[in-house]
Parts: C-alpha cells; sequence; structure tokens
C-alpha cells in the first residue's frame, strides 16, 4: 500500500514476449501529478513509446488504467481507460468504456496494467485476487467477443469475471477495432483493439474480492450524496433515463446539428424513424445501469419482426444511431441495430465504420467509386443491406472491406481521383456526431481534441441546446447569452480549454461523462471533495484544474513528436468552406480562424506553431517535455 488510500499502490506490468507477470508499486509521484486513468497512461507512453515506435509495434505500451473513484461510491464510477499509440491516427490514443471491468480490477488489488511486447501464441490474462497468469487464447482466437466472454467464465467456472476483450476486427488488426468489456460496453475509438491484436493479446479476465480503502468515509458519502442529488435533481436526467443518449437526436436534429449523409447537412428529414422516442416505442425490452449509476442510460432493444427478427442488443447509443443511420441516409431502424450488433460482436467502433461507409458512399454518388471498385455493392444513400454486409467485410478485411478498415483517411489516400475531399476525418479521426456550424464550441473542441476529431475530449454541452442554468453557474451571467448561442465564437474557446482540463480530471477519476457534463450536473466543486475524501490527496479545485491542463499539455507535447502542429487543429475543407443548409446553422461554416487563436493564447501556446511555450510547461512541472522539445 502506498501513501495515498483509495489506490491500492500496486500495477502489474506484463512483457508478453517473455511471458513475463510483474506486481509493482504504484509511484507516489505518478498519483500526485496525474491522478489515474489517461494522467498515468499519458505519462507511461511519454516515457516509454518513442516517436520512432509504430503502433502496432511490440514495443508499443497498452495501458488499462483505473481512474482515482473507481470502486467506490461516487456515482457512475465504472469507467476504465486504456491508453495507446494509436493505429488509426499515428498520434496519442485512448478509448474509454463504463460497465463494471475497472471496478473489478480495483477489487482484484490493481490500479493499472501495462502490456508491452508481443506473445508468439494467443494468450489472455487472468486474475484473481493475488493469482495472476497468461493463459492460452488459441482456442478463443477468432471468436466474437461475446463468446469469449462466455467461454472464459466456463473455463474459469464463475459467472462473475469481468472480461475485456476484441473479436476478429481487433485479430485482423482494423485500424479502427476496439475492445468490449463486460455485456457491449466499448472502448471504442482510436483502434485500441488493433494494438490488442497486434500482441497476440485476446482477452483479459478479471475477478476481484478485495476492497477499496478509502481515506475519510464518512466524508466521501456525504460528498457522494450531494452529487448523486446533483445528477437527479438536474432537469435533463429523466429524459436521460428513459431514452438514453438516443434521445438526443430529434434535439440535436431540430438545431442542424445532426451529421448528414456524410456532413453534407445536419438535419436528417427521417431521424424521427431512428430516434430515442422510435427506439423506446418499438424496441425496448429494459433498463440497465452501469457500476454506482443512478441515470441507468444503458437500454436493452430487440427487434420483434421483419428481417432482423431476434436480433438484441444493448448500448445503441446517440453516435451509432447517427453513424450507421442519419450519415449513411439510413433509416431503417432494425437495421442499425443488427449494425451495432455486428460491430460490438466484431470489436469496431460504430463512429469510425459509419465514417468511413459513408465516406465510400458519398464517393459513390460523385461517381469515384464504382461497382467494380466496391465489390459490386450498391452504395447509394440509405443502402441498409450494404451496410451491413461491409461490416462484415472490414471485419474479416475482404475486397473492398480491407481498404475501409484502414479508415477514411487511409482509404482517401489510396483512392485518389479527388476522394479525399470527403474523408470527414481530423488528425487521422473520423468525425463524431456533432456538425460544428451548428455548435461553434464543438467545431473548436473536435479540432483540438488530442486524439483526433473527438466529442468527449473537451466535450462544450452548455451550448449545445442553450443550458442557460449551467452555463450561469459556471462561467457568470456577464457572459450571456452569446456563450450558449451555438452559433456564436465568444467565450466559446474559454468553454472548450475549461471542458478540455475537466474532462481530462474525468478520465482520470474514473468517472462516466453522462453523470458530470450531460446532464450538466457536476463540477470542479462537486468533483474536488470526493477525490481528496477518497484519496486524502490534498487538492481543491486550483490544484485538480491544474492537474488536468497538465495532463493535457502532456499529451499534446507527445503529439507535437509525433509531427502535430497547429496545422493539424482544423476542421475539412467542407465545413470551413460549404455553409450548412439546415436550420439555425444555414450559412454558417465552422469559424476555426475567429476561434484557435483565443484558445492557443488562453492555452500559452504558440500563436504561429500551436507549441505549449516553455514558460507554461515549467508552470505545470513539465520541464522535462520542454527540454525534449528544445521549447
Amino acid at each position: 500500500m502506498g501513501k495515498y488510500k483509495g489506490y491500492h499502490g500496486k500495477y502489474i506490468r506484463v512483457d508478453l514476449t517473455k511471458e513475463e507477470v510483474k506486481v509493482l508499486d504504484l509511484p507516489d509521484d505518478l498519483i500526485e501529478n496525474y491522478l489515474g486513468g489517461n494522467g498515468f497512461g499519458i505519462k507511461i507512453l511519454w516515457d516509454e513509446v518513442p516517436p520512432e515506435v509504430d503502433a502496432l509495434d511490440p514495443e508499443n505500451r497498452l495501458v488499462f488504467a483505473t481512474g482515482a473513484l473507481n470502486g467506490t461510491l461516487w456515482p457512475c464510477s465504472g469507467h476504465l481507460e486504456v491508453i495507446s499509440k494509436s493505429p488509426l491516427t499515428g498520434i496519442y490514443g485512448d478509448a474509454n468504456a463504463g460497465g463494471f471491468f475497472a471496478p473489478e480490477l480495483r477489487f482484484a488489488g490493481y490500479d493499472m496494467i501495462v502490456f508491452q511486447g508481443k506473445a508468439e501464441r494467443p494468450v489472455y490474462l487472468w486474475i484473481k485476487d493475488d493469482e495472476i497468469e497468461l493463459r492460452d487464447a488459441k482456442h478463443l482466437w477468432g471468436k466474437d467477443t461475446l463468446t469469449t466472454q462466455r467461454m472464459i467464465r466456463e473455463e474459469l467456472k464463475d459467472e462473475k469475471i469481468k472480461v475485456a476483450s476484441i473479436g476478429p476486427a481487433g485479430e485482423n488488426l482494423v485500424k479502427f477495432a476496439c475492445i468490449v468489456v463486460t455485456e457491449n460496453r466499448t472502448l471504442a475509438r482510436a483502434g485500441i483493439g488493433a494494438v490488442m491484436g497486434s500482441k497476440n493479446l485476446k482477452a483479459i479476465a478479471v475477478r476481484g474480492t478485495k476492497q477499496v480503502s478509502l481515506n475519510n468515509p464518512e466524508e466521501l458519502k456525504k460528498a457522494a450524496t450531494l452529487a448523486r442529488k446533483a445528477i437527479r435533481e438536474n432537469e435533463f436526467t429523466a429524459g436521460e433515463h428513459k431514452y438514453g443518449t438516443a434521445g438526443l437526436v430529434n434535439i440535436v436534429n431540430e438545431v442542424g446539428r445532426f451529421p448528414t449523409r456524410n456532413l453534407q447537412a445536419g438535419h436528417f428529414e427521417e431521424a424521427d424513424k431512428i430516434s430515442g422516442e422510435a427506439l423506446d416505442e418499438k424496441h425496448f425490452v429494459r433498463h440497465q445501469a452501469c457500476y454506482r449509476c443512478p441515470i441507468a442510460c444503458d437500454k436493452v432493444m430487440e427487434v420483434r419482426e421483419g428481417e432482423y427478427k431476434g436480433t438484441v442488443t444493448s448500448s445503441l447509443e446517440y453516435e451509432t444511431l447517427c453513424s450507421l443511420g442519419a450519415k449513411c441516409g439510413n433509416s431503417n431502424l432494425a437495421s442499425v441495430i443488427k449494425a451495432n450488433v455486428i460491430c460490438d460482436s466484431m470489436g469496431m467502433d460504430t463512429i469510425s465504420a459509419g465514417g468511413a461507409i459513408s465516406w465510400a458512399m458519398e464517393c459513390y454518388e460523385k461517381r469515384i467509386l464504382t461497382k467494380e471498385d466496391t465489390d459490386g455493392l450498391d452504395l447509394s444513400w440509405g443502402n441498409y443491406h450494404s451496410i451491413i454486409t461491409l461490416l462484415e467485410k472490414i471485419a474479416k478485411r475482404e475486397g473492398f472491406g480491407g481498404l475501409l478498415a484502414e479508415g477514411c483517411k487511409r482509404a482517401a489516400e489510396k483512392t485518389g481521383k479527388g476522394s479525399e475531399y470527403y474523408a470527414m476525418h481530423i488528425k487521422g479521426m473520423e468525425i463524431p456526431a456533432q456538425d460544428g456550424r451548428s455548435q461553434q464550441s464543438m467545431g473548436l473542441a473536435h479540432a483540438t481534441s488530442n486524439r483526433g476529431a473527438d466529442h468527449l475530449k473537451g466535450f462544450p454541452t452548455i451550448d449545445e441546446t442553450g443550458y442557460a442554468g449551467a452555463a450561469i453557474k459556471r462561467y457568470g451571467e456577464d457572459k450571456m447569452p452569446e456563450i450558449i448561442d451555438g452559433i456564436q465564437t465568444k467565450y466559446k474557446p474559454l468553454v472548450v480549454k475549461d471542458g478540455e482540463e475537466f474532462c481530462a480530471v474525468i478520465d482520470s477519476s474514473g468517472i462516466c461523462k453522462f453523470g458530470t457534463l450531460f446532464p450538466p450536473a457536476i463540477y470542479w466543486d462537486l468533483l474536488t471533495p470526493g477525490i481528496k475524501y477518497a484519496t486524502g490527496l490534498d487538492v481543491d479545485v486550483p490544484r485538480l484544474k491544474k492537474i488536468g491542463e497538465r495532463i493535457y499539455n502532456l499529451q499534446r507535447c507527445y503529439n507535437i513528436l509525433l509531427g502535430i502542429s497547429k496545422k493539424d487543429d482544423t476542421q475539412p475543407e467542407r465545413l470551413l468552406k460549404e455553409p450548412s443548409p439546415s436550420k439555425r446553422a444555414k450559412g454558417h461554416v465552422v469559424y476555426l480562424d475567429k476561434m484557435l487563436p483565443e484558445y492557443y493564447k488562453l492555452r500559452e501556446w504558440d500563436e504561429e506553431t500551436g507549441y505549449p511555450t516553455r514558460k507554461k510547461l515549467e508552470e505545470l512541472g513539465l520541464g522535462f517535455a520542454a527540454d525534449k522539445l528544445n521549447l
């Protein structure tokens, strides 16, 4: 046990090449400066993965990191971070998932697992409290994620085991392969599943029976009660419980923020057919929740009639309804449910899969691609049979699916003929389900995210549909109404910077953003006591903000080593030059030229290069990064 409670002070280091497993002490200064989760992960990447190491090289690291509040009574504290150099983007990558895996790893007595090397044969890691071993996984190779989980539980004779596994997509090194934890919760983005596949690591199975020690249990209980109350009493929580994230479909569609047909528009004329309301009416089975969650946004859904009758899924998110629905011009809800099942079982990120397919569909529309290129598939907008077929082909890297398995950026580079214009990505990552022309803060957040196009790194929500109460509480009434106006650029750099640092702390605490930023219920003032009383860290709001800023700046410095600079903090040309035809966004583009200079100024980054200044890095205790970058 180390200096701080709330942590076990132990982590597992696995050298797959040597088939060697060690339990090591977790350094106190790592906790003090980086907190947990992606804070731990970026420090390990910085120290151990130099720029010349390819993402699929054995010397890349794969870090499973819990957060400061995992396994406690804090609400929504079931989230796990997995960090690695991304095969999709070639830069910093991480993925986040809820469920029960992270608390179970804590209950087994560990704060983190670090994998390096490559096994000679397929293996999985089995952790049961103090017993840890690498086991043969040849019989699991080729199996889908749910089958893998079932087989491991049967083999080890324990239904309570929590499993993180890859499917065929990860084994086949699909660049946007994901890792599935417990039932249908996905570590989705950045292609982390391909890193796992490249190491011949099929799964991690965990069973723990220990408790997480707490610094001040009574005060933590009081703080957690206040946080839970804030979530339950928030005006948006009831809708989120009823519909989950799918409830956003009709809301954002009405403000022109719902990416449609590869971001040609932000309004889908058939959105009501793939909405949360439609799901609830036609397919709802039951609610389910992650660890310590008072919202229960997750739903089990079943197709009860038609060609996909009998298809059952859970965790069908807003992002998937957009990416495999509106982005592809597809309003057949049953087919989206089927597509979600394929992605979960094969182990693929639905956002990037939909981004790659919608790129192909627009290229087909523009006659850049023909049936000769697409294995005879008709890629007309809305052709859901082709979407389903393509997902299977991508996971297996068959024919045209092998091209799309590289992601839309590489697929476009290989295809040429002007197809690059239609590849909707930032830094190699497919753009998620937000049209930045309707929400300028999100347009900026997509551009500045350290893992590429991403809505969850800055996660600005107060101007999403005008959350006045949260805006006033957080930033003051003097910034109204511009700060909640989606089209206005004023104050948006402030909101994005603050969000990036808050999200870095959330991702290092092991809690869910759906219980913090959406609903906008928990902020620095409520979160800080939770971390303090759980761990004993001497933190107040300024110090916690500094930790978030440190994490975000070190991620940026790592990306600079890999060639990232101001030129990469951008949007696809379409979103910078083609005015949106949709709703409140009509006539507008993403105004990065107005927002980026102010963002860099607030961050104290050089406005010409986008590099942090030495002064800023030294202030954050990152002088070693300034030295390495010759700043």
